[in-house]
């Protein structure tokens, strides 16, 4: 049997590294954005599952928001019907908000709990439409019809506390109901977003299939608002990332603390995030605040 190659010595920096985020952070709220890779790669969700199991037993609350939407396309193909976007948005009919509820608040969500609960998590699976758990109007992007989408108003943060209290991990399929009791489709990101400001939550954490802001090849670690200016203005920052960044910092003016948008190709990139002093991700701050 060959022996392991441990460095003793940097897993000893490592844990020592952690011990002031693991006590700064015990009795916080983390609102976490679950998709892209992280979803679809079986090591990466067995990684993601530990991770936020971990964060759990060592006192963190953890709520997450998943999104699902490549395996939205792919029912919505076998069944032959259009998939079709508008500015990004999915265009969402009575036959298409079906397959996301087929998808999203039934497949997906529950292969996730049943992940997590295996590494005893306590996660519990929810759509929006649970106890009035978000509620939603129908949005449009520039005018345009979105169908049966939404822009979330309310978040029953009572109901998402008393799970909090007794220890359970929220796991939220991002579907909300309208005053008139409509079903609607929301983007996950927003749908974190609103969490996380309705929570007023520590961090807010976006997994994506990105390192983090990049500007001339590099990540940049550490981001205020008048740095975040100033990079657009430069056009170092520029296209789809101008209205991810902008959307962060409108998360953090309504009382999150921090908003982190992490590489989830990155086997544990969430622990590596939170508990180093570099993390190997973007973290977004307030002006007023130091990293």
């Amino acid at each position: 049997m060959t022996p392991l190659n441990i460095d003793y010595q940097t897993k000893e920096e490592v844990l020592i590294e952690a011990l002031p985020y693991i006590q700064k952070y015990e009795g916080k709220t983390f609102v976490i954005k679950y998709g892209g890779a992280a979803m679809t790669n079986e090591d990466l969700k067995t990684t993601f599952a530990q991770d936020v199991t971990i964060l759990r037993k060592i006192g963190i609350n953890i709520v997450i928001v998943h999104g699902g939407g490549k395996e939205i396309t792919e029912v919505a193909t076998a069944l032959n019907l259009e998939t079709r976007f508008v500015n990004g948005q999915r265009y969402t009919d009575e036959a298409m908000v079906n397959v996301v509820l087929m998808v999203l608040a039934g497949k997906l969500n529950k292969q996730i709990v049943n992940l997590i609960n295996t590494f005893s998590g306590n996660a519990i699976g929810l759509c929006g439409v649970d106890n009035m758990l978000l509620k939603a109007v129908r949005s449009s992007t520039d005018g345009i019809d979105l169908g049966l989408v939404g822009i979330i108003t309310a978040v029953n943060v009572e109901f998402l506390e008393l799970l909090l209290r007794n220890g359970m991990m929220p796991v939220i399929a991002p579907l909300a109901a309208s005053d008139e009791n409509v079903i609607l489709n929301v983007n996950a990101d927003l749908a974190a977003s609103a969490v996380a400001s309705a929570l007023k939550a520590e961090k807010l954490v976006y997994l994506s299939d990105i390192e983090g802001v990049m500007v001339n090849n590099e990540r940049i670690s550490t981001l205020t608002l008048t740095y975040a200016e100033k990079l657009i203005a430069e056009g170092a920052i520029t296209g789809g990332m101008i209205p991810k960044v902008r959307s962060a910092f409108d998360t953090l003016a309504a009382g999150v603390h921090k908003v982190h948008i992490v590489d989830g190709r990155v086997k544990h990139s969430l622990l590596l995030e939170i508990f180093t002093d570099e993390g190997i991700g973007t973290q977004m701050i307030p002006d007023d605040i130091g990293g």
